[in-house]
């Protein structure tokens, strides 16, 4: 807020307003229908608004093609796969293998148990189960306490939080997804990413469906009736405060990782790009889902 109040003429004064549930649909719905189109109230969503959306999930009434994006501090990221070394799932053959697997998570339809069900499926696991019900942290409790062998994580997280069990190994880590694709994270640099394991161009679609709805990060966005000169001006305002250096140090410094900043008219190449294929989007909400896994 004071960055972006810094790059607006005049130097305005930026409230936040808080909503319950203002990240996701409910946020989004709000600002498209609701909010005036003076250029005075911004949406701060999750990535999430841009998966409903193309999802045509329940209780979305936004086009999410029409929100005007001004960009996000928080696009590129890695994920990885990880597995106790206890479970003895030190190679793909015996993951592979192995039925039963219990992969930790959130809740059915939390971004981390959606990328823990695409890892399963695009690694052929057999039969896997997902246990639910857990905190970010409470996952890594229960791989200690071997109440589950496997779960995602973000190369970034597990240095911060798990950096002991990389360094006594402690985890075996068996994939990584690029995001955006191409991009590596020094310290995992050897571990395959997931797009070598797809077999066809829908599995490869599904791929970059994830990387685009993660590329969309914690993005700022108007309501699509704003008129172009007063767009522009909080367009021009965010691309300075993501540019800014100073923004940068403070970003890492309150959430413990680097700012990784997608411009405006980047993050609407993203999303206009994003695949649309009925049988893309009817694959991701199965992996979506709590059903088993589809067949391959």
């Amino acid at each position: 807020v004071p960055f972006l109040k810094k790059h607006i003429p005049g130097n305005p004064t930026v409230v936040i307003e808080y909503m319950d549930g203002g990240g996701g649909r409910k946020g989004a719905n709000h600002i498209y229908h609701s909010a005036r189109p003076d250029g005075l109230t911004l949406g701060a969503g999750s990535g999430a608004i841009v998966g409903l959306g193309i999802m045509r999930e329940q209780g979305v009434s936004y086009d999410v093609d029409k929100f005007i994006y001004l960009g996000t501090p928080d696009s590129a990221q890695q994920y990885l796969f990880i597995t106790h070394r206890d479970a003895s799932l030190n190679n793909l053959e015996k993951l592979r293998s192995t039925p039963n697997v219990r992969i930790g998570a959130q809740s059915v339809g939390h971004p981390i148990y959606i990328t823990g069900r695409l890892f399963a499926y695009l690694l052929g696991m057999k039969e896997p189960k997902f246990v639910v019900g857990f905190t970010g942290p409470e996952i890594d409790i229960a791989i200690e306490r071997r109440e589950a062998d496997a779960r995602v994580n973000t190369g970034d997280s597990m240095i911060r939080r798990n950096r002991d069990w990389l360094e006594k190994g402690l985890v075996d880590v068996h994939a990584s997804i690029e995001i955006p694709k191409g991009e590596r994270h020094p310290r995992f640099a050897q571990v395959p990413d997931l797009e070598t394991f797809a077999k066809s161009d829908r599995e490869k679609k599904i791929l970059d469906m994830f990387r685009a709805f993660r590329l969309a990060g914690q993005n700022f966005f108007l309501p699509p009736a704003v008129p172009k000169e007063r767009a522009q001006i909080l367009v021009d305002a965010m691309r300075k405060t993501l540019s800014d250096p100073d923004f940068s140090k403070e970003y890492q410094k309150i959430s413990g990782e680097p700012a990784t900043p997608l411009m405006p008219e980047a993050l609407e190449k993203v999303i206009r790009e994003l695949p649309r294929d009925a049988a893309v989007v009817e694959l991701f909400n199965k992996l979506a889902g709590a059903d088993p896994l589809p067949t391959r």
